[in-house]
């Protein structure tokens, strides 16, 4: 499990920085404009995907992120996103580079914003949380297309190619 982590965390990496180059590449006008989307535009779902990331990690460390809301902005404007999403997906490498099987297993406690009690195990939280950026990904790929714009492919398999030929870590 541990190892599958790890090459999660990579992944993740790789398909964030793949969709931060994409919505760099489009007009802010597209970029910001409202849309049939649950966080309502391109911005509000790739905030979403960062500020539940930093929501995870904060509470998996006892830190928990301060958040009101799932649809809280936590950068204001592109050109922070990108770079606060590079950021953070360093840190996860690093945060899930940290553990050992052991760990793994460790359960955590925490309240939720809302005020729901939780308590998980670390695995769980980390797998959860790299299949939420790939659903939220997928969200942002097909808003791409309605810009138009032909995003790139985010497939897991096309990173592990790419990582067995040596062209990504």
């Amino acid at each position: 499990m541990l190892e599958h982590l790890r090459l999660m965390a990579r992944y993740n990496k790789w398909a964030n920085d793949r969709l931060s180059g994409a919505i760099t590449e489009i007009d802010e006008t597209e970029y910001m404009k409202p849309r049939e989307a649950f966080f309502g535009s391109i911005h509000g779902a790739v905030n979403h995907l960062l500020l539940v990331d930093r929501l995870w990690r904060g509470r998996m460390i006892g830190k928990p992120y301060p958040a009101d809301a799932l649809n809280e902005i936590v950068c204001a404007d592109r050109e922070t996103f990108v770079r606060e999403r590079d950021a953070e997906n360093n840190i996860i490498i690093d945060f899930v580079d940290s553990y050992d099987a052991a760990m793994l297993e460790e359960e955590f406690s925490y309240t939720s914003f809302v005020g729901v009690d939780g308590t998980d195990k670390h695995r769980v939280v980390l797998a959860h949380m790299f299949n939420h950026a790939t659903h939220h990904r997928g969200q942002v790929h097909a808003l791409l297309t309605q810009v138009p714009f032909d995003p790139p492919p985010l497939d897991l398999m096309y990173y592990v190619r790419a990582r067995e030929a040596g062209n990504v870590s």
